[in-house]
């Protein structure tokens, strides 16, 4: 791996683990990491000799991606809704189907926003940097809390940020829309996982008991409807398997106008409803 030319085929040969394209997405962005080459630069430099120190870091970005560490978390960061986001292993990281969820609600106005369960903070940020509106965000995590602040920072956005059980936690104000991308994947599913999101990403946000799958959707449903102002919508990523039983509950609360939404893989993975 003396020259530009040869670290795609080197990522190719070395990390087995991911497909072919990951490989290929992976050796591109090491490139640009680390040299700071684009992958224009890459055809026209590409007997560009490269000094020992930086084929040392690509060789550690390699033995990384062969213990499964996920890229995003090699580099402490990833792209989400056009926007660059620090993450830590506190944080999971922004999947598309989300990037789908704050696309959704930007479609909408409002001048207030609520996001429970807020991670790395990318979807109060991304909305944020599309809108006027006062917004709030509450995770349980303060390690993650401390990097959704980064974040707010580094694309300077005011956000509030709430360290807090969302079990207990009562608001001090009504919103127009409360939004939430809550754990939703079963423990018993942890087998049909890859092991670079089982052995690196936070279970906390992930995983929730067979027995109760739907716990953070009942209590965020309850608490929306005292807190959202009249006409005010709640917005969720789902497990589609529970679309029906999450539906019944906004029912209950006397939520209308409920819909769900397909993802880019033609999956119920989004819900809107309605606070009358």
């Amino acid at each position: 791996m003396q020259i530009l030319a040869n670290i795609i085929p080197y990522f190719i040969s070395q990390v087995e683990n991911f497909s072919r394209r990951e490989r290929i997405s992976f050796a591109y962005l090491s490139i640009e990491n680390v040299l700071g080459f684009s992958k224009s630069d890459c055809i026209l430099k590409n007997d560009f000799k490269i000094n020992k120190k930086d084929i040392k870091s690509l060789i550690n970005i390699v033995n990384q991606l062969k213990k499964n560490v996920p890229i995003q978390y090699i580099f402490e960061e990833t792209i989400f809704y056009n926007l660059k986001f620090k993450l830590n292993k506190s944080t999971l990281i922004p999947r598309n189907e989300t990037e789908e969820l704050v696309k959704w609600v930007l479609q909408y106005k409002f001048n207030s926003l609520f996001d429970i369960g807020t991670g790395s903070g990318c979807i109060p940020i991304s909305i944020a940097k599309n809108s006027n509106s006062i917004i709030s965000a509450l995770d349980i995590s303060l390690d993650a809390l401390e990097i959704a602040k980064i974040n707010a920072m580094y694309h300077n956005v005011k956000v509030d940020f709430i360290c807090d059980d969302i079990f207990s936690y009562i608001p001090k104000r009504k919103y127009d829309i409360i939004i939430s991308n809550p754990p939703y994947v079963l423990k018993s599913e942890k087998v049909f996982m890859s092991k670079h999101v089982l052995d690196h990403e936070p279970h906390s946000a992930l995983f929730v008991d067979d027995s109760n799958p739907i716990i953070f959707y009942e209590r965020i449903i309850k608490l929306s409807s005292d807190y959202l102002n009249d006409n005010g919508m709640l917005f969720f990523e789902i497990n589609e398997k529970y679309s029906g039983d999450i539906i019944k509950i906004l029912s209950k609360y006397n939520f209308v106008d409920i819909e769900l939404k397909k993802d880019i893989n033609d999956r119920d993975r989004m819900i809107k409803a309605v606070m009358k």
